[in-house]
């Protein structure tokens, strides 16, 4: 029976799979030729940014793996750690289905499969440390 907090070790595992992606993210967008007109601040505050944003999945990936029972226990730390996890993944799904359109640069079967996946797991971790969040006493625990 899947509890909790294997739930929240999984979400821990998937998020170092975002990151595959993400890696995969400045040569899919070339991101040398799309970047290169703007000013080399600009270009490196996208960096920056995209580094940071790394870092903290990092962080998520490694406090769920570590931490996992704990951040299944209710505590008021652990539920306000998941719920902005939550959040984040929340957000990240919204600007995935209502901001980005990516049907431009889609276009092969393993970008389009890529896409999709990311939107699952983007679901997943909003749901899963959303209840852990919500409501991490009357879920499988």
């Amino acid at each position: 029976m899947l509890t909790l907090t294997t739930l929240l070790r999984i979400g821990g595992a998937l998020h170092f799979g975002i990151l595959i992606a993400s890696a995969l993210v400045p040569q899919v967008l070339d991101w040398r030729k799309s970047l290169a007109s703007l000013d080399k601040l600009l270009r490196q505050l996208i960096w920056v940014h995209g580094i940071f944003i790394v870092l903290v999945i990092i962080g998520f990936g490694v406090l769920s793996l570590l931490n996992a029972g704990a951040l299944a226990s209710g505590s008021l730390l652990a539920r306000s750690v998941c719920g902005f996890i939550s959040f984040f993944w929340l957000a990240r799904l919204v600007i995935q289905c209502f901001v980005f359109d990516a049907t431009p640069v889609i276009k092969s079967a393993w970008l389009k499969l890529g896409y999709h996946a990311l939107t699952a797991v983007f679901t997943y971790m909003a749901v899963v440390y959303g209840l852990a969040a919500l409501l991490p006493n009357r879920f499988l625990n």
